[in-house]
């Protein structure tokens, strides 16, 4: 019901940017974003061929050096700046469901095609779906299926256990958070892949909003790497920003 009423309140209201506040172009009657607001989106440059990160100096990416072998990429639109960082929050705290559909444009354009997979958003624990009443992965994910037209495979993976909100932790206190908090089922096969023999056949496309160190997409490869998932892939809207995860004290 909140869910609801708050995206007929975003209808009836005027089209500000929720970036800036500056009112949205006629020309973009649908958005919420205008576009210089678009414009400042930061694309990732080419970086890891695993994590898309950027390489450091010297010797081979340590991004995603610890990732289970089941998770073979992840890959980001842009970068978590000021102009990303209000769009997903809008999204997920404020009810603007209809940015989904505007941060999946930006990754369906800014992120290569993956070819044939299922797209599996990451779910959100059952009491904090239920007090927020959507779960802005899953906007993210039908949007993106559409543009894509890739399937939607929901309840694939389940959160088992609430987890704590991870923005002040560090690398290490986010694995342990997330560890174990993830359950994989084996579905029916048929539909996802041509005659696949196995889950060795089918890529799985974990979808989020925000990629901050990978521990989530890495304890939820793991789930499904538990069950035969073998080839899974990450995808998410924003990137946070190198040096922005708090570091062991």
């Amino acid at each position: 019901m909140r869910s609801a009423l708050l995206s007929l309140e975003r209808l009836l209201l005027p089209n500000s940017c929720v970036s800036c506040g500056r009112l949205v172009e006629q020309s973009r009657p649908e958005g919420l974003v205008c576009s210089l607001c678009v414009a400042r989106l930061r694309p990732l440059p080419a970086g890891c061929r695993r994590c898309r990160q950027p390489m450091p100096p010297v010797g081979p990416c340590r991004f995603c050096s610890q990732w289970p072998s089941s998770l073979r990429w992840a890959a980001s639109a842009v970068w978590l700046g000021d102009e990303a960082r209000e769009i997903i929050h809008h999204l997920k705290y404020e009810g603007y469901t209809r940015l989904a559909g505007m941060a999946a444009e930006v990754m369906a354009r800014l992120i290569p095609h993956p070819g044939s997979a299922r797209l599996v958003p990451i779910p959100l624990a059952p009491n904090r779906q239920r007090r927020r009443g959507y779960n802005q992965a899953s906007e993210l994910a039908a949007s993106l299926g559409s543009l894509w037209s890739l399937p939607v495979a929901r309840g694939l993976i389940e959160r088992v256990r609430e987890t704590e909100t991870q923005t002040e932790l560090t690398l290490r206190e986010r694995i342990a958070n997330v560890a174990g908090a993830f359950v994989a089922a084996q579905p029916d096969l048929r539909g996802i892949a041509a005659q696949p023999s196995s889950q060795t056949d089918v890529q799985i496309i974990l979808i989020d909003d925000v990629l901050t160190t990978g521990a989530t997409i890495s304890a939820a490869a793991a789930a499904l790497e538990d069950v035969g998932w073998s080839c899974v892939g990450a995808v998410s809207f924003a990137r946070a920003l190198p040096l922005t995860v708090r570091v062991e004290s």
